[in-house]
């Protein structure tokens, strides 16, 4: 009872199988089967690696390469079965012709309608497996002397149409294909020499280019996979940084807020006979600061929260870094043995506190890529206070040595720039000439901002 049961549950099994497997073959082979599926030209990206040497109009045009390759070979056959099926009448000509361009058509379809391609070949192969088997058709002459040319090309769709479409298409083509032909072979009574060999030749044909379909395919899933990966880094690194400046605004900001409790409080202490409405105004000015801190001391724990490491190499009760501690920074680097050289220009001037946080923090993040990645190099930081602004430049030479693969996503430079667009400034980073590095950034600095600065200090 139980070995009967069991017997029953693997028919099923079977039998399903069996469904889904003619489900996927009537999906694949006869839904649809021509369909426009128009093959998009190579991108200018693959084209510009393999053929750089060529000028960039002549580029252009080879993405059209593997049409132009198909066109060829479809033209070659042609040719091939004009000239195997010459020496006869008019007739004979005529049908020639038009055969010779139904089975080089195959090919070309390809291009378009690639699985409707497969049927049309298949079509011209089984017209040239009856004239070759009818040895006493008057199409014998006609057609059998180009057989070997029909199966070429018709195998050469079936690849065409495996690199097109999907691999398991190759097993689906090969089945149909050389089961109608030994179901033919048998309904005329011949015998089926070659076609043992030949399937297995075409098998192996066949699963070839499904692999090499398969490789693709899974190497453009990896190419995907790998710029999403990318794009979600950056991405995540952007907010990384974006936390890290709220952070050191945060005391930035705070101390202005603070500036400005601390003097709406003085001020009516500072003049005799307030009016009751003037010390009602301060009072109302220094609430509206203390509250002001209080939501900003509340933010920042909610940004604090999410790492809460974020001050783990720092004192976080300490003040923010800013230009005048430019040359503890320096002497740090140099005891790194990064040998660091300073330039000022102009007239230093005070500069508004986050001004000064971000030129100092794009200072740091440049020497310290320096380090990791020119060991051994010659660095020089250039600070220009000009008109309208602030100009930073980092720059080092060729490394000496190889570096040393450094921990972390190599986002410091998207850290700069972060800072500087929240500045309204401009940054470039790029490679230079000697083989070193070179960031230049430009802050801009109004004068009502200047203004607030050296009253902020002052107070």
């Amino acid at each position: 009872m139980n070995d009967t049961t069991q017997t029953q549950g693997t028919l099923r099994s079977e039998a399903r199988i069996a469904r889904g497997a003619l489900h996927r073959l009537r999906q694949d082979l006869f839904v649809d089967a021509f369909a426009f599926r128009p093959m998009p030209p190579l991108e200018d990206a693959k084209v510009s690696r393999w053929l750089a040497w060529l000028p960039e109009r002549l580029r252009h045009w080879m993405r059209w390469l593997p049409h132009l390759a198909v066109g060829f070979f479809s033209m070659c056959v042609f040719l091939a079965m004009l000239t195997s099926g010459s020496g006869h009448g008019a007739l004979t000509g005529i049908l020639i012709t038009g055969f010779s361009g139904l089975v080089a058509a195959g090919p070309m379809l390809t291009l378009f309608r690639p699985v409707g391609a497969y049927w049309l070949s298949l079509a011209a192969f089984v017209m040239s497996v009856f004239a070759y088997a009818g040895d006493s058709s008057p199409f014998a002459s006609i057609f059998g002397a180009s057989a070997a040319v029909t199966f070429g090309t018709h195998l050469a769709v079936m690849v065409l149409v495996v690199l097109r479409t999907r691999p398991r298409l190759a097993i689906e083509m090969w089945l149909v294909t050389f089961a109608l032909s030994a179901v033919l072979t048998a309904l005329l009574g011949k015998d089926p020499g070659d076609l043992t060999s030949a399937g297995v030749f075409c098998g192996v044909v066949l699963v070839s280019a499904a692999a090499v379909r398969a490789w693709r395919e899974e190497r453009r899933q990896v190419v995907e996979t790998q710029t999403v990966t990318a794009e979600e880094r950056s991405r995540r690194t952007l907010l990384e940084e974006r936390a890290l400046i709220a952070r050191e605004l945060h005391d930035v900001v705070a101390h202005h807020m603070s500036v400005i409790a601390i003097q709406a409080e003085a001020a009516p202490y500072r003049v005799e006979n307030t009016p009751p409405e003037l010390a009602t105004s301060f009072a109302t000015i220094r609430e509206n600061a203390v509250a002001a801190l209080t939501e900003l001391r509340r933010i920042l724990g909610v940004v604090r929260s999410a790492d809460p490491d974020a001050f783990a190499e720092g004192d976080p009760e300490a003040p923010q870094p800013t230009l005048a501690t430019l040359d503890s920074l320096l002497d740090s680097v140099r005891s790194a043995g990064l040998n660091v050289e300073a330039v000022v220009t102009g007239a230093p001037r005070p500069l508004p506190q986050g001004v000064e946080l971000s030129a100092y923090r794009i200072v740091q993040e440049g020497l310290s890529n320096a380090l990791r990645h020119s060991p051994g190099a010659e660095a020089r930081v250039e600070i220009s206070y000009v008109l309208g602004g602030l100009g930073v430049r980092i720059v080092n030479g060729r490394p000496s040595r190889l570096a040393k693969p450094s921990p972390g996503a190599g986002h410091g430079v998207l850290g700069m720039r972060e800072r500087v667009q929240m500045l309204g400034g401009e940054m470039t980073a790029d490679h230079t000439e000697d083989g070193g590095f070179e960031v230049a950034a430009f802050i801009p600095v109004g004068s009502a901002a200047g203004e607030a600065a050296t009253g902020g200090q002052q107070a």
